[in-house]
């Protein structure tokens, strides 16, 4: 699981490796970013310290966008493979959901929560569900959080991974329920389920290198505090 930090400390600015380890010195920060909703929601606060929106937001396949004016680099990425590629070095930042680093284990530091993409992780069936069925069959795409949810219960259970349309699983007899990602529970209420269970709150969240986080410690806390809104928040008070 990703460990929790402060933006505050002191820089190892002057060590001679980056977090690759490899000697080189490079002196371009990069960002991993999920493709999609989040990302619209990202540009406006990056704006905040000089990065032009249409970096990330122009409507074309370049998986790779250099911003000139800030000397950022961002890779966009699907957002399950935010994590990876900070982990392994290969970005200094990245932005992904809680969700994604409660299902597998990453070795990051996670210094800031964007407080976008809020959403609730539950348990969700018919309505009047009863458990009848030994083990109790779980339809999800969330494996490892739905098994340690309902082992600190100490209920029996059967998962079933599906990537999609997990709301089908408790209609066709697949599952006698599911565990997922519910925003407005709009989609639960068109295909007759409720919410039976709260597992977590899940929302947006930056990771970070820990060996950048370290190395690059004076460059990253510019980008951290502008994705954190405290830039913005800065300006409006000055003002």
């Amino acid at each position: 699981m990703a460990e929790q930090l402060t933006l505050g400390g002191e820089s190892d600015e002057g060590s001679s490796r980056d977090s690759r380890g490899d000697g080189r010195s490079d002196r371009r920060v990069v960002v991993a970013v999920p493709k999609g909703r989040v990302l619209k929601q990202l540009a406006p606060r990056l704006a905040t310290m000089g990065v032009d929106p249409q970096t990330l937001l122009a409507d074309d396949r370049r998986l790779v966008r250099d911003d000139d004016a800030t000397g950022l680099r961002f890779l966009l990425l699907k957002p399950d493979d935010v994590p990876t590629y900070v982990e392994y070095g290969v970005a200094d930042l990245g932005v992904v959901g809680r969700d994604v680093l409660l299902e597998r284990e990453y070795d990051l530091y996670a210094p800031v929560d964007l407080g976008i993409g809020i959403c609730r992780m539950v348990v969700a069936g018919l309505p009047g569900h009863v458990a009848t069925r030994e083990p109790l069959r779980v339809a999800t795409k969330f494996a490892h959080i739905a098994a340690r949810h309902f082992l600190r219960s100490g209920r029996n259970v059967e998962i079933i991974y599906v990537q999609g349309s997990v709301e089908l699983a408790p209609l066709t007899g697949l599952a006698d329920v599911i565990v997922d990602l519910v925003e407005s529970g709009e989609t639960l209420k068109q295909n007759g389920l409720v919410v039976l269970e709260h597992i977590c709150d899940v929302s947006s969240v930056v990771v970070a290198n820990r060996a950048a986080f370290k190395l690059k410690r004076a460059r990253l806390t510019p980008v951290l505090e502008a994705l954190a809104g405290m830039q913005g928040a800065a300006a409006s008070a000055a003002r």
